[in-house]
């Protein structure tokens, strides 16, 4: 005799649900610890009071206020929305490639490092 589906609909259900609960959430990424120091190593170099990045952009790294206050044209970090902020779309590639940053023959952050910049965007990019 077959299960009737009046059975198997709430098992399945009920362990949909426990397998969800049991997801593992990604840790909190830290502005100073995580953040801050990818953005030194392969960012701020450009992108300070006088060299080219600042001068073209407004863009100040130099500390994380400069940082959410954004270029000339805005912000760059829309916290919670690592899908518009501009931040992320750059060292992701997804805006026109002229613009790809780290620019010109730089190294290109690593994909643990492009994920901790999206994730701590994602968890609201606080100044932790």
């Amino acid at each position: 005799m077959k299960p009737s589906i009046h059975v198997v609909l709430p098992i399945v259900a009920v362990s949909l649900l426990t397998a969800a609960g049991c997801a593992r959430t990604p840790p909190e990424a830290s502005y100073k610890a995580d953040v801050q120091p990818i953005l030194e190593k392969h960012c701020k170099a450009c992108h300070t009071p006088g060299q080219s990045g600042y001068v073209v952009s407004g863009f100040d790294l130099e500390n994380y206020d400069s940082l959410m206050k954004g270029t000339t044209y805005g912000p760059v970090v829309l916290p919670g929305d690592p899908l518009t902020s501009a931040l992320v779309m750059l060292i992701e590639g997804r805006a026109d490639p002229s613009l790809k940053m780290p620019h010109g023959d730089a190294a290109p952050l690593t994909p643990d490092e492009v994920q901790t910049i999206r994730r701590w965007v994602e968890q609201g990019a606080k100044n932790n």
